[in-house]
């Protein structure tokens, strides 16, 4: 798979999620992903298979979560995603970070997610 092409497949799975369109995400996801994400939150740990993958993406998005796209950043075999995450609880609980998201690709599917955050206790207690 070239460069271009994991590119491509970043910039879909990007869109995909911004249009909330979950099954053109689910196609993009190898059957065996795992989706780590540190801290102790209720969107932490490893999420495994794309049924978890996709309970976890939506509720981010039930978070309020907005992202941002600083940067997409290529790989020999996968792709980097700078990101900045803001959103605003009703209660006023405010989260503002800076992460990256790293797609592991094989065989023209994402085939693990690892996500590094800028503050995990903010996550922590944003997704309590």
């Amino acid at each position: 798979m070239t460069r271009r092409a994991n590119h491509r497949i970043a910039e879909d799975f990007l869109d995909a999620y911004k249009d909330r369109d979950f099954e053109r995400i689910k196609q993009l996801l190898h059957d065996d992903i795992e989706w780590t994400l540190p801290g102790n939150g209720t969107i932490s740990g490893v999420a495994a298979g794309t049924d978890a993958v996709i309970n976890r993406i939506k509720a981010i998005i039930e978070g309020g979560i907005k992202t941002e796209l600083h940067h997409i950043l290529v790989g020999q075999f996968g792709i980097a995603l700078s990101l900045h995450n803001t959103a605003t609880r009703e209660d006023g609980q405010m989260l503002d970070e800076e992460l990256a998201t790293v797609l592991t690709i094989e065989s023209g599917l994402i085939k693990k997610i690892d996500t590094y955050l800028s503050d995990v206790p903010m996550v922590e207690k944003y997704f309590q």
